[in-house]
């Protein structure tokens, strides 16, 4: 993701692209939740995590493309703007450079990626592309970037461990996901049960974290109903979190959790 790299043209009409774009945007909450999940994590789990935002330049040259998709890291999400540092040195347009920081909405995304253990989740774009490769120009692709991206025609959306036979553990390949553990991680994140207990404690020892709020009026309440961590709601409501409270901007832990459709979050804030 450096100016080096091959630059990838798209028409304005590619149906095909502007579907990946679509199916990003509203995939985006995977890629919120897992990075909120890695602020926590002591050992970090994420090699990358990277959100491609549309950026325009109304002045632009005549002639020159006035859009450019480019890559942004260090992304942070408040249920309104997506904020970040771009990775990009740009090629045509000229109110940006490499290193600012940034800001967009969740309609400016066209494309995330996070990596765990070598894998990619996400990356529409970047698939859609490598289908549209010759053998020998996906196989190109994919050592530069020193990733496994998989099928082309399968997108990874959630972690799940993967279950190793004996005879995968002997071969050394990486077994395989269950398709069951993959579905509920769907709709939950698996931290978000395993820690249940550990913030059942949490809460036990001090009440402050049920009623504390940052500069900007967050409570964790806000900030797990915006991940999508229903199990972490449910429990923060029974101890005590106050479902009305608004932010700074107004928004309440309901309206967050409306903002990505974590209907499991949406179902219980307003039960």
């Amino acid at each position: 993701m450096s100016s080096e790299d091959k630059i990838f043209m798209s028409e304005d009409d590619d149906q095909e692209m502007l579907t990946a774009n679509h199916k990003a945007r509203e995939s985006f909450k995977y890629f919120w939740r897992e990075l909120s999940w890695e602020r926590r994590r002591i050992v970090p789990g994420l090699e990358i995590a990277s959100v491609k935002i549309i950026f325009k330049d109304n002045d632009a040259k005549d002639g020159d493309p006035s859009i450019e998709h480019m890559w942004i890291n260090e992304v942070n999400f408040d249920g309104e703007f997506i904020t970040g540092f771009l990775m990009n040195s740009p090629n045509w347009l000229r109110n940006i450079s490499a290193g600012d920081h940034v800001k967009a909405k969740l309609t400016d995304v066209s494309d995330w990626m996070f990596v765990i253990e070598g894998e990619v989740y996400g990356g529409f774009t970047i698939n859609l592309l490598r289908s549209r490769m010759s053998r020998a120009e996906l196989n190109s692709h994919d050592e530069a970037w020193g990733l496994d991206f998989g099928n082309p025609s399968q997108i990874n959306l959630v972690y799940v461990e993967k279950k190793k036979s004996i005879l995968a553990k002997v071969f050394g390949s990486k077994g395989q996901v269950n398709p069951a553990e993959e579905q509920k991680a769907l709709v939950e994140h698996p931290m978000s049960i395993s820690m249940a207990q550990s913030l059942v404690e949490e809460l036990k020892k001090s009440d402050d974290l049920i009623h504390s709020v940052d500069e900007n009026g967050w409570s964790l309440l806000h900030g797990e109903a915006l991940a999508g961590n229903a199990t972490s709601v449910k429990i923060l409501l029974e101890h005590g979190a106050d479902r009305n409270l608004k932010t700074k901007r107004g928004e309440t832990p309901l309206e967050l959790a409306k903002t990505l459709n974590w209907n499991n979050v949406i179902e219980i804030l307003s039960s």
